[in-house]
């Protein structure tokens, strides 16, 4: 960072709860500001968000030498494009740039840096860093006993359904810096309250005749009856819509640059791959198709592949993009 650039950092003190306000910081300068916007406070599996707004100086800015671009860095392994979220990435003018990581469920606890680096209208790259916290969380376990349908489901090793794996992992990595869509929170995509799992719990699989599997859930199921109307937690573009093995009848929506959401268990359609639609939008009826032990809806949000907390995008402390 150039000497003459003078940080001035916002924090916010915070407990234990996912609804905490983003802080702040801003880099000023003699030709640019930087006002940034970032999930300072962190449970494991929430995404680490971070917002980048620059306003040029009118009056001393020179003419720009190309795009602004950036990129975010968590530890050694994570790290993403910045997208362009508002205004045109090929003049000198204000633009704004996000960027999301995802943090897993078995995140350690504890105090991290964050790393920006970034070129301004096509200049030198430079880089500062943001202080973040995990703050501690705690995960249900739970044991499924699964009946004969269901253990076969779980135990396919099929290449139909190995192929389905691989096809909605190919979805779930894709990165379409165009696909900006939804800005604001998420809704829940049923008016119903009564959870019966939870993100994250720790499953144990018990199988009929002996033998187990654990894995994570991924997302939060909603006990709903067979019928019941599901709807789009937000704005975006159908990539799903089709029946698998494990999921049943499994409906995607792309959000954001990374960002899905996914629907599963469904009983009917309402919608087909490449529509569009809003937040509300009737995506299909609940059922128990798939592997499930009952109807009910299971909800889930990827980033970049990997499954993050469906709540940090409902609360009306989620603001990066507005």
């Amino acid at each position: 960072m150039k000497k003459n650039f003078l940080l001035l950092l916002c924090f916010f003190v915070f407990g234990l709860s996912f609804a905490a306000e983003p802080a702040t910081a801003v880099f000023t300068g003699e030709d640019y500001s930087i006002y940034v916007t970032y999930s300072e406070s962190l449970q494991p599996g929430d995404p680490l968000c971070v917002r980048l707004d620059f306003t040029p100086s009118k009056k001393t800015m020179r003419e720009p030498d190309g795009l602004t671009q950036a990129i975010l860095l968590f530890g050694e392994k994570k790290k993403t494009d910045f997208f362009v979220l508002d205004g045109r990435n090929d003049a000198n003018d204000e633009l704004s740039l996000c960027a999301m990581i995802p943090l897993s469920t078995y995140q350690e606890t504890g105090s991290y840096d964050v790393t920006i680096m970034y070129s301004a209208y096509g200049r030198e790259y430079m880089k500062f860093s943001l202080p973040i916290s995990v703050k501690p969380k705690e995960f249900i376990s739970e044991t499924l006993e699964l009946d004969n349908r269901n253990t076969a489901i779980k135990t396919d090793t099929s290449s139909t359904r190995m192929n389905q794996i691989d096809r909605l992992n190919e979805i779930l990595f894709t990165v379409n810096s165009n696909a900006v869509y939804q800005k604001k929170p998420f809704v829940a995509p049923t008016t119903a309250t009564r959870r019966t799992s939870f993100f994250g719990d720790r499953r144990v699989y018990a199988y009929v005749g002996g033998g187990s599997s654990t894995s994570l859930h991924y997302g939060i199921d909603y006990g709903i009856p067979t019928g019941s109307v599901v709807t789009a937690c937000g704005d975006g573009r159908v990539v799903m819509a089709e029946e698998r093995v494990s999921s049943g009848l499994s409906v995607v929506i792309e959000h954001m640059p990374g960002l899905y959401s996914l629907y599963y268990h469904l009983d009917s359609f309402g919608v087909k791959v490449g529509d569009m639609v809003k937040a509300g939008d009737k995506v299909g009826l609940s059922g128990s198709t798939g592997l499930a032990t009952g109807p009910h809806l299971h909800w889930e949000v990827r980033l970049n592949g990997e499954a993050v907390n469906p709540d940090f995008f409902t609360e009306k402390s989620f603001s990066y993009f507005q």
